[in-house]
């Protein structure tokens, strides 16, 4: 035989709206936590990558290798990367990008890499070479 408990001064709009209450804050708790998520998570979405590097320099190709008028795109790929990189860490690893790139493409002049950022009007804090030491951007 089963016995139920009943509470007879407690009437079902007390309970409806406690259920209520307890749905509201557990939504609260989760959209709090979606927040915090997308607040830890946006730097790292942000992060400079050597794919956004290649992409911006691909249309600098044909100056690094053979010299001659920098190619607007070219410039604007420059300047892109250039505004791209704001913190000491996405300096360095658009540096690093870049000294990757020297080892995997044949042909590139370092005279040409090295004037390249002048020549589009860009000041960057280190050398566009295979020697620089990128640990020293800062």
């Amino acid at each position: 035989m089963e016995s139920s408990i009943t509470f007879p001064h407690i009437k079902a709009k007390h309970i409806r709206n406690h259920t209520s209450c307890f749905t509201m804050m557990m939504m609260k708790k989760v959209l709090c936590i979606m927040m915090i998520c997308m607040v830890v998570a946006a730097p790292y979405a942000a992060a400079l990558t050597c794919g956004d590097v290649n992409s911006k320099l691909t249309p600098c190709l044909n100056y690094l290798k053979h010299g001659g008028k920098v190619p607007v795109p070219c410039c604007k790929g420059v300047k892109g990367l250039n505004a791209a990189a704001k913190t000491t860490a996405e300096k360095k690893t658009a540096c690093g990008c870049m000294k990757k790139a020297y080892k995997h493409l044949s042909g590139i002049k370092e005279d040409n890499a090295v004037a390249l950022p002048k020549k589009c009007g860009v000041s960057i804090p280190y050398k566009i070479s295979p020697h620089t030491d990128c640990n020293k951007i800062k």
